[in-house]
């Protein structure tokens, strides 16, 4: 089977999420072609150098550098239905040109097709808005819904028994199930941490600050992460989140500045801080609990004793709930 993987370029977080996927895809003896653009199709060109990739239609938005971003996404939405509408097209000009058996779109509401078959992948059933605008959460996500409606599967990242799941009322819908049951499947978490061995490491960061998402709220939490710990005695390790950049460490007194970790020099200086520091997108919840490390799901067993600082976007209601939830 031949299947083509595209994530939102959205911050990394929709890119990293594939990864385990990709890697099942690939086990399973699937040719995958990666799509996408940006910094998202950077993190997995970087992960499956080997492997095609096409590009898709790029997007380019921006966050407000206030509190708000009601009205930020209010002028991005003429550009999100532009950005769909070429996405589709670059996708049926992909499909003319060979034959794709399944195309996975993490997110990427254009990518459907009647040439074959397509699957959505969100946690995001049930959307969230900020307050003032809860009243319209229910014609949200009726028009989420028809966008989904239009692929012939939904892929849920998330376990579908609630007590279990990891973005709670996020990822499971509460009048519309029974209208859409038939495709919504549960596929459990991913994470690009999942069963890799750990390695040992010499290095020991007290605080390890993993970044991501859109500009200009990365660069305000990374200013804002420096002013807080220079001047100490802590070191600090800040993963910037740009895989575009040369890989190359500079330091700032006791802190370290690091563009891009791999997987394998990423999970140790998580297992050895005593301070994580992150967003709270979905994805960041998914890799704190395939580590054992978040402390909702952490097994009875763990002794880390690690602290984990979930810091919200401001103005996004979706990761104000999921730091509070987990």
């Amino acid at each position: 089977m031949k299947i083509l993987v595209a994530p939102l370029n959205w911050g990394l977080g929709h890119a990293s999420r594939c990864v385990p996927l990709i890697r099942l895809f690939i086990a399973e003896g699937h040719e995958v072609i990666l799509g996408g653009d940006g910094d998202s199709l950077t993190l997995l060109r970087r992960h499956f150098p080997k492997l095609r990739y096409v590009y898709l239609a790029p997007l380019r938005l921006r966050y407000s550098a206030g509190n708000r971003q009601v009205w930020a996404m209010v002028r991005a939405l003429p550009h999100l239905v532009s950005w769909s509408i070429k996405d589709h097209a670059m996708l049926e000009a992909v499909l003319k040109e060979e034959h794709i058996d399944r195309v996975v779109s993490d997110n990427r509401f254009g990518l459907y097709s009647d040439k074959t078959e397509c699957v959505y992948m969100t946690h995001q059933l049930h959307i969230f808005l900020p307050k003032g605008w809860r009243w319209l959460e229910p014609l949200a996500e009726r028009l989420h819904a028809r966008i989904y409606k239009r692929f012939n599967e939904v892929w849920v990242p998330d376990y579908e028994d609630f007590s279990r799941s990891l973005a709670g009322e996020l990822s499971h819908l509460n009048g519309q199930r029974e209208k859409v049951q038939g495709t919504i499947k549960y596929i459990g978490p991913l994470s690009r941490f999942s069963d890799m061995e750990v390695r040992d490491s010499n290095e020991r960061p007290t605080v390890v600050a993993v970044l991501s998402g859109l500009e200009p709220q990365r660069t305000i939490l990374e200013n804002e992460i420096v002013a807080r710990y220079k001047g100490t005695n802590e070191p600090v390790v800040i993963i910037q989140g740009l895989p575009g950049r040369p890989n190359t460490r500079f330091k700032r007194g006791n802190i370290t500045m690091i563009p891009y970790l791999s997987d394998a020099e990423l999970v140790p200086l998580l297992k050895n801080a005593k301070r994580i520091i992150a967003r709270s997108g979905y994805s960041t919840i998914m890799d704190l609990h395939a580590l054992g490390l978040l402390k909702k799901t952490a097994p009875q067993s763990s002794s880390s004793d690690c602290q984990i600082e979930l810091i919200p976007t401001p103005g996004q209601p979706e990761q104000e709930y999921l730091a509070q939830y987990s």
